[in-house]
């Protein structure tokens, strides 16, 4: 069965990521780091409180009105990593995404992919391929969506979490969309793929899910 598929995040890190940001169609706000720390800002941005392993966290606000997240791990201290989630929903701000997503192609060809989501859309997920996910793994369900977990797999995956979930809801459609979802984390990607070389890791990426699904994915561009 062939379907398409699209980025629906995108994660990417370098160690001057804020030189791509200094004109005024930016502004960057500061809220954990040396002499700052507002977790309550984090908080009423995200609906989720900072983690213990980000040891720097920004906000980065452009003049569309995005706000995205700017993340300095305490595992690669020398490196931001600049959060693009929700490029593929239902409204316009993705568009907005999408359009400073590629106004920075020129700058971060060579920063690296630190996660990349690829989802798969459908008026119903087909049963063979929910026959195929529980072939390997089970399904946990956690508010609105459902988890496909092995039995060894712990709640934090790095390597690959596959969840499905009702898209429609999430984004107040007046129509049916049911998103079958597929997140490579650090443990897949293993720090070796620029931004450059996206094409070669989709091609990886489709080999990965269709050997967990039957699916022929074709990932759209950007």
């Amino acid at each position: 069965m062939k379907v398409k598929g699209v980025i629906d995040s995108l994660n990417f890190s370098s160690n001057h990521l804020e030189d791509y940001f200094e004109s005024d169609d930016y502004i960057i706000e500061p809220i954990k780091g040396i002499g700052v720390f507002k977790p309550n800002r984090w908080l009423e941005v995200y609906n989720k409180p900072l983690t213990r392993n980000i040891i720097e966290a920004k906000l980065l606000h452009t003049s569309m009105g995005l706000v995205l997240p700017i993340k300095r791990y305490s595992t690669k201290k020398d490196k931001q990593v600049l959060e693009f989630a929700g490029l593929n929903r239902y409204d316009e701000i993705s568009i907005y995404k999408r359009e400073l997503l590629h106004s920075l192609m020129g700058l971060i060809q060579d920063d690296i992919i630190n996660r990349i989501d690829i989802a798969i859309d459908f008026k119903k997920i087909p049963e063979r391929v929910l026959r195929e996910l529980k072939k390997n793994r089970q399904p946990f369900k956690w508010v609105n969506s459902t988890y496909y977990k092995t039995e060894s797999e712990t709640k934090k995956n790095y390597h690959i979490n596959i969840l499905i979930y009702p898209k429609h809801k999430k984004d107040n459609l007046d129509y049916d969309v049911e998103r079958l979802e597929f997140s490579f984390g650090g443990a897949y990607l293993r720090g070796k793929h620029p931004i450059r070389d996206i094409h070669s890791l989709e091609q990886r990426i489709v080999k990965t899910i269709r050997r967990f699904t039957g699916l022929k994915v074709e990932i759209q561009p950007l």
